[in-house]
């Protein structure tokens, strides 16, 4: 099987343009660390066997993304809402006060982004992965991913 690399291109950068939209932001580099932090993050409080069947699902360019710089580690131990954002802008650096303003945009970019990945992800994975969220990431991605 050959790889065609322009296409993994083409649908990344239809995701990508599609997903700075539903942010209600013009800049896709912006998007793009929005993103990153949130997939680092997720990648960080599910267990190893979750993430490979959910980039299992994934196209070829959201695993490029969810792999960047993954190491092997233990799986973290997030508790509420407030420290996954805390751990988002820890992935984003120094662009997080820009990127993520307010716990409110954050928890917007998270939903959104849950929404975006949908697409991809089947009702089984998002299950498995819901379980081992925190209590109210796990209520969002339940009451408005899931169905």
């Amino acid at each position: 099987m050959a790889l065609n690399f322009n296409q993994f291109a083409v649908e990344a950068n239809t995701f990508l343009k599609t997903y700075t939209k539903k942010l209600n932001t013009t800049d896709t580099e912006k998007a793009g660390r929005i993103l990153s932090s949130i997939l680092h993050g997720l990648r960080d409080v599910i267990s190893m066997e979750e993430s490979l069947n959910l980039i299992a699902q994934f196209p070829m360019f959201l695993k490029a993304v969810y792999v960047n710089g993954w190491t092997t580690r233990k799986k973290r131990k997030i508790k509420n809402m407030s420290e996954f954002i805390n751990l988002i802008r820890k992935y984003d650096g120094i662009t997080s006060a820009h990127d993520f303003e307010s716990d409110e945009i954050a928890e917007s970019y998270i939903f959104t982004t849950f929404v975006q990945l949908r697409q991809y992800i089947s009702l089984g994975e998002l299950e498995d992965i819901r379980t081992e969220l925190p209590k109210d990431l796990k209520s969002m991605v339940y009451h408005n991913v899931m169905f």
